[in-house]
């Protein structure tokens, strides 16, 4: 099925409750989500469904949101985006035009998010991309939003990451130019490690589905770089690594946040032992915000949540925050206190809106992959 309604499923205990306490049943706010459930990066998808089920259930049981003083439960649509920009685009105006959403939340990769963004625009539905960190998605935009730090953050990082603690001189990269969010994220590295200093001694690119590095590689081999930034995604990573090695390629890989997945290290297996990675937050960071997102979604999912999971969950508390401080509950309304908002405490760290911006301006992490798990090794502030 393309689209799937989670009405019942999330509704259940915070009406059950209010039935139990002889109240009326609550006015319904229907919001959509669009996920990658389907396509490349399905783990991408069902990591934000999760969140976001688990996100509103809790809403939901706590009584749900106030808007003007009055109560409202919290209803989602979801979408299957497949991967693609194009079917993003439209799921977005099938939520906009026939489910009359009041906002949207995803979708993740850059990909999809930015046609989406666009359709968003134009309909004039608020809309908050968990993971996409593409400066385009929200460039001029008035009604979207993002959860997650942007590439011109996470170059800045990975290049200061990469001098001052790798202590890496010379660097070489692989990227996809077709892809929208390795796009921007190989370009502004290469920007960030030759202002701090550093060479770039091979750039080289590869096509959407190619299965053959063998050549780039080579090249990137005979340059002799210090360290490798390959801001491929979680699916693509594996089989590049694992050419990498058998050329006998024995510096260090350097990853972005599209290598958040546990499907990477599960795929990849000892090939990408010691390789490092951006990324949003650290499940294993004893902060109490993440303890209660960690421990919960574990016991719920069976697994860790990655950080698409954790920025969908952060995402729909935002919108929370905005839906409380709304004068009525329409969408033009949402907009307006999605803007307003200045600072916002989630799992993944401490957002803060500059007026005019959808952008939140939030740290990052930066893992390392040890003993066949993800290990934190430093936060990066702004």
């Amino acid at each position: 099925m393309k689209r799937q309604f989670a009405f019942l499923s999330l509704l259940l205990s915070g009406v059950a409750l209010l039935a139990a306490c002889g109240k009326k049943e609550l006015p319904v706010l229907t919001v959509g989500v669009i996920a990658e459930l389907t396509g490349d990066i399905p783990a991408v998808g069902a990591s934000c469904k999760n969140a976001a089920e688990m996100a509103v259930a809790e809403i939901n049981e706590a009584g749900g949101v106030k808007i003007a003083g009055k109560a409202h439960l919290l209803r989602i649509v979801v979408e299957d985006s497949k991967g693609s920009g194009p079917e993003a685009g439209e799921a977005l105006k099938r939520l906009a035009s026939e489910d009359k959403v009041f906002a949207v939340v995803g979708p993740n990769a850059s990909l999809g998010a930015i046609p989406a963004a666009e359709a968003a625009e134009e309909a004039k539905v608020p809309m908050i991309t968990p993971w996409s960190t593409n400066p385009l998605t929200t460039a001029g935009k008035k009604w979207v939003f993002r959860a997650c730090f942007t590439d011109a953050f996470e170059g800045h990082v990975l290049a200061r990451f990469a001098t001052g603690y790798l202590h890496a001189a010379k660097a070489a990269v692989l990227y996809d130019p077709n892809s929208q969010a390795p796009n921007s994220q190989a370009e502004l590295f290469r920007k960030d490690f030759e202002e701090a200093g550093g060479k770039i001694v091979a750039f080289e690119t590869y096509k959407t589905g190619d299965k053959d590095f063998a050549a780039p590689f080579a090249r990137i081999a005979a340059a002799a770089p210090d360290i490798i930034f390959l801001p491929s995604y979680y699916n693509e990573v594996p089989l590049q690594i694992k050419q990498a090695r058998k050329l006998g390629i024995k510096v260090p890989f350097l990853g972005s946040d599209n290598w958040s997945s546990p499907e990477l290290i599960k795929l990849a297996g000892a090939d990408v032992e010691g390789a490092t990675f951006c990324n949003h937050y650290a499940p294993e960071v004893r902060v109490d915000a993440v303890a209660r997102f960690v421990t919960p979604y574990r016991n719920k999912y069976g697994q860790t949540p990655d950080d698409v999971a954790a920025l969908t969950y952060d995402s729909f508390k935002l919108l929370a925050k905005a839906l409380v401080a709304a004068s009525r509950p329409d969408r033009e309304a949402i907009r307006e206190a999605l803007s307003k908002i200045r600072e916002f405490q989630g799992v993944t760290g401490k957002m803060t809106f500059k007026e005019g911006s959808g952008d939140p301006v939030k740290s990052a992490v930066m893992m390392r992959v040890e003993d066949g798990k993800p290990v934190f090794v430093t936060t990066v502030d702004p």
